[in-house]
């Protein structure tokens, strides 16, 4: 009969804790939701402003129709004549490509979400070899034109400054393959070459723009030797793209990078011509170095963790000092070590993360050392379960700051956790216990009593 109390009351503690998992999951999603409304403020930016910017180009464009006579058999058998068109154009691609500009960084509030955006004064310079295509029969070429593609043309702040060969021409919206690298630019380039001739002339394209956008910005390495240097005062970037940076320099003053691609090594040239705007590219992000999202969602994972190591907590206590604790408390310490979870997560919307963590933590610790010294009996043993939960929010936030190394320092943490409670309880007589008995101890080899 003994032995089936006790059953039941390790019964009632799982159940606890399988309960438990309710709040704990609705705060899981409460993170999840807020970080969702993160996400909504930066599209709301982006609609309102310019969203993440893409470059590509400039490319050289001669547009081209091609007539073609085929014969064709009807029902009857008939042979008949008649004249199919088609349409494309001949794309040439820079010889050397150089993108250079400063990123200047700003902030847009959203509610109370800060939304990441920058204001990219860039220049550009492509240089074009003298180039043949080839003539076809039926084929006409038309107009050459330059094309600059850019992911949206809102963000676009003036006029920008295009010369060919020293001489300014007029950008305006783009239309064919200009749209089809994004919502881009294109300039008509007159005079430029000759198309009668199958020959377009070498020319130095120089462009100055100022572009608004938000969170990244990427470029599209379309030349067969790319040399692209990007700069900002943000100190929190975060390169990526197909390539990354051959040189980089990273401090509280900003950040510096420089890229030099080969057509050799990217595959931008062959996707382009395929008709893929989203081709290989350089890219970077400003980014808020502390996500506290992200963290509090790694933090809640632990939730089960915390409730279970109290909870084992209490059970020794209950079992070996013969203490009598009430499932209603299990429950109320239990919520308390939850509600951290979501104190938290509201708190670092307004303050930096680790003083919201270092409030939660001290408000959850000290409630719970109140509540705990009247469940225990005496205020030394509530102290010391405060102690206890101490060291674990320490060892909590030791996890989060210490990405790379939080699986070897979570398991570290749970085997010294099993290694001590299986210490503790090396000389418990469990069938005592569940007799009914006090917790009887072995007797050592010389015959005394292992109670020391």
């Amino acid at each position: 009969m003994k032995s089936l109390h006790l059953f039941l009351r390790f019964a009632i503690v799982g159940g606890l804790i399988l309960l438990l998992l309710v709040p704990l999951m609705m705060i899981r999603s409460v993170i999840t939701d807020r970080s969702e409304y993160r996400e909504e403020a930066f599209r709301r930016v982006a609609e309102s402003r310019a969203g993440t910017q893409q470059l590509v180009g400039p490319v050289r464009v001669v547009p081209w129709i091609e007539r073609t006579t085929v014969a064709v058999v009807d029902k009857a058998g008939k042979t008949t004549t008649e004249v199919q068109t088609t349409q494309g154009h001949w794309l040439q691609m820079p010889q050397q490509l150089s993108v250079d500009g400063r990123m200047l960084p700003d902030q847009r509030s959203v509610g109370l979400f800060k939304v990441p955006v920058y204001s990219w004064q860039g220049k550009i310079t492509a240089a074009f070899p003298a180039d043949d295509y080839p003539i076809k029969t039926g084929r006409t070429y038309g107009t050459p034109y330059l094309a600059v593609g850019l992911s949206d043309v809102r963000g676009l702040v003036g006029t920008p400054n295009l010369r060919v060969n020293g001489a300014p021409l007029r950008l305006q919206p783009g239309v064919g393959v200009a749209d089809e690298l994004g919502r881009g630019l294109q300039a008509e380039v007159a005079g430029f070459s000759d198309p009668a001739g199958g020959l377009l002339a070498a020319s130095r394209v120089e462009l100055e723009l100022q572009v608004d956008g938000s969170r990244s910005l990427a470029v599209v390495p379309v030349g067969d030797d790319n040399q692209i240097a990007l700069r900002s005062t943000w100190p929190h970037p975060s390169f990526a793209g197909a390539f990354l940076p051959n040189e980089r320099r990273v401090d509280a003053q900003g950040f510096e990078a420089r890229w030099a691609v080969s057509s050799l090594a990217s595959d931008a040239q062959r996707q382009l011509r395929a008709g893929d705007s989203s081709a290989q590219s350089v890219e970077v992000s400003l980014v808020d170095p502390v996500d506290v999202y992200t963290q509090a969602d790694r933090a809640s994972k632990y939730g089960v963790l915390f409730v279970l190591l109290t909870f084992v907590g209490f059970l020794l206590f209950e079992l070996i000092r013969q203490l009598r604790i009430h499932p209603l408390q299990y429950l109320m310490v239990g919520l308390a070590l939850a509600i951290f979870f979501l104190l938290l997560i509201s708190l670092s919307e307004h303050i930096a993360f680790w003083q919201a963590y270092l409030v939660s933590a001290l408000a959850c610790i000290g409630l719970q050392a109140v509540y705990l010294a009247n469940v225990l009996g005496h205020w030394k043993r509530g102290a010391g379960f405060a102690l206890m939960l101490t060291v674990l929010y320490g060892a909590l936030y030791g996890l989060l700051v210490s990405e790379n190394n939080a699986l070897l320092m979570g398991s570290l943490l749970l085997f010294g956790i099993l290694a001590l409670v299986m210490w503790v309880t090396r000389r418990v007589d469990w069938y005592a216990l569940g007799m009914g008995g006090p917790p009887a101890l072995p007797a050592d080899g010389d015959g005394r009593s292992g109670v020391r």
